[in-house]
């Protein structure tokens, strides 16, 4: 992780309304040079408002935001040291794969010579070679986002803000993107500003999650800390499942990969037994949902086990994997 001292962008009391709704609603936050940071949120959170305004697409109505030190809130996109990469990919059709890598570099002025080389580099880091004289319509999705990737990255930008790229993928080269964006993210060493509303997403590639609601941010952590000590109820909800129970007058949370089922045993200082309600098998694990003593219905999600709709069960867990919530 880097040190907090390098910020690259730093954003100040950002505000934004459409009308009557207020989508960003000031907003403090700063971004350090070399970190992949997720804006995560439902829709309408104000995480895509914030990354239009970093980008200069679109203006605040108040606050700052600076870049490399440098107040960038009211300058047109063209001046500012960013690259967006969206979800449709936004590559010219009319152009083969290396001259749209080498268009930001012709408007820059590049030398051609220089900006070809270039060009296949880029190409070659995202495992493209022999790709380059191929229109974007002969290209799979998942080559078509690597493209898109690497036409802004080419420009070397100081931040590349990301607006929910993976979107139109299906599931499993999703993922595949995923483990791939992020070790690009490592090798060039370029900030990432990631948008999403996939929780999974957000988790398995940032170093820090900003987890947007009703235009402001209402957490700011590693996945780790949002996942296990989430600051709010939105939070615990939004990011992961959660199970709320309440034990000697307090609610708890405890999440379902902590509860263990079983038809006897207790694992853990803490247990309550019910009866089995639904078992749902989601491929590597089974999600169980039990009518509990307490007049709850609790989740564990396990291992696939032998257990039937309708035994009597125990559910335990540790109370040091309970957290609350404000």
């Amino acid at each position: 992780m880097v040190e907090p001292a390098s910020i690259i962008v730093s954003i100040r009391n950002l505000s934004r309304s459409f009308g009557n709704v207020r989508a960003v609603d000031g907003v403090d936050l700063d971004i350090y040079a070399g970190e992949f940071l997720t804006l995560l949120g439902p829709s309408g959170s104000g995480k895509t408002t914030v990354l239009r305004m970093i980008a200069g697409f679109e203006r605040p109505d108040t606050g700052l935001i600076e870049l490399g030190g440098k107040d960038v809130s009211q300058l047109p996109p063209y001046e500012r040291d960013v690259n967006t990469v969206f979800q449709d990919y936004a590559l010219f059709p009319h152009m083969d794969v290396i001259s749209n890598i080498e268009y930001g570099l012709r408007i820059q002025g590049v030398e051609k010579g220089e900006r070809r080389a270039r060009a296949e580099k880029a190409l070659a880091q995202v495992r493209l070679e022999g790709y380059g004289s191929r229109k974007p319509a002969q290209l799979s999705g998942g080559q078509r986002q690597r493209v898109a990737l690497t036409r802004a990255l080419v420009n070397r930008p100081s931040v590349l803000l990301l607006d929910e790229p993976l979107g139109a993928l299906d599931l499993k080269l999703r993922e595949q993107m995923q483990i791939e964006l992020k070790e690009l993210q490592r090798e060039v060493g370029i900030t990432f500003v990631f948008v999403t509303h996939d929780q999974e997403e957000a988790l398995t590639m940032s170093d820090r999650i900003a987890v947007f609601n009703q235009g402001k941010i209402e957490q700011l952590g590693s996945p780790r800390e949002v996942y296990e000590n989430p600051l709010s109820p939105f939070v615990s909800e939004f990011v992961g499942q959660t199970n709320k129970v309440v034990i000697d007058g307090r609610s708890i949370n405890i999440r379902p990969e902590f509860i263990t089922i079983s038809k006897s045993k207790k694992f853990g200082d803490r247990s309550v037994v019910g009866k089995l309600h639904d078992a749902i098998f989601v491929g590597a694990t089974t999600r169980y949902l039990v009518h509990t003593d307490l007049g709850q219905t609790l989740m564990s999600t396990q291992p696939d086990g032998e257990f039937s709709v309708g035994d009597f069960v125990t559910l335990s867990w540790e109370s040091k994997k309970e957290f609350l919530v404000n």
